[in-house]
């Protein structure tokens, strides 16, 4: 063997044992590189304490409910300190049949279902975001609910209650239905009034050809001129739940609109 190549062999060996030493070795046949897994830590080592206290070791964070079936724009409507917001929806801008849902909102749930859902009745021809005096359209948006009324005693209620004798009703309704006891059990929905007062008052902000007299009463079973309408027994459950320290609102319409 000539002194070149014994050199070449020596150079070799050591360059070999210098590239094992850096832990750069070929992986065993079948397993990629993203497969290979570095050392378990031991339980008192400062990595395996680090994965315990790591906040991204936890359970994922929540966030509170939104009320559900409400978009961003009409949730923007919605009073910082309301708690309580009766739902009540519409299939289509034209339909006088909807459904309502009481929900109440906790700190770090979110809006949650109470109470419902529950048939209703709104205006006979609908909906409408421009309501006018006379044209049978309920209207959309979110509403203040602050006072309660009826010609029967008061249930139980939260709100302020006026029983008076001119809550009383009579005649027929749009489908020849009686209009009797309608009146006996409701709430005024706070559009074109004055909050803080009976619902039997008159006062009409935005003038009397918005209309007025928007109120949650008893259901006689058909459409109404502009109102919501809920069963007796309904009615009574809706009184005794809203509480005015939860600044009860009411949101309304129908489902496309107030997804928006």
């Amino acid at each position: 063997m000539t002194v070149r190549r014994a050199l070449a062999l020596v150079i070799g060996a050591v360059l070999c044992t210098g590239v094992l030493g850096t832990g750069c070795a070929q992986q065993p046949s079948g397993l990629s590189s993203g497969d290979a897994q570095p050392p378990a830590a031991s339980a008192s080592s400062p990595a395996a304490e680090a994965a315990r206290t790591s906040p991204q070791a936890g359970a994922p964070r929540s966030f509170p409910r939104p009320l559900p079936g409400i978009g961003p724009a009409m949730r923007a409507r919605l009073p910082d300190g309301s708690r309580q917001a009766l739902v009540v929806t519409g299939a289509t801008e034209t339909s006088n049949r909807a459904e309502a849902v009481l929900y109440e909102r906790y700190p770090a749930e979110g809006w949650r279902a109470v109470a419902g859902p529950w048939p209703a009745h709104n205006g006979l021809r609908g909906w409408t975001d421009d309501h006018e005096a006379g044209d049978l359209r309920t209207p959309v948006g979110v509403f203040g609910l602050s006072d309660a009324g009826g010609r029967l005693p008061d249930p139980g209620a939260l709100l302020p209650y006026d029983q008076d004798p001119e809550f009383a009703v009579s005649g027929t309704g749009h489908l020849g239905e009686p209009l009797e006891g309608s009146f006996d059990y409701v709430i005024a929905i706070d559009y074109n009034r004055v909050p803080g007062t009976t619902p039997l008052d008159k006062t009409r902000p935005l003038g009397e050809d918005k209309g007025g007299g928007v109120w949650i009463h008893v259901d006689h079973e058909g459409p109404t001129n502009a109102c919501v309408s809920l069963s007796e027994d309904h009615m009574r459950a809706l009184l005794t739940a809203l509480d005015p320290e939860k600044e009860p609102v009411v949101v309304m319409g129908p489902e496309p609109v107030l997804a928006r």
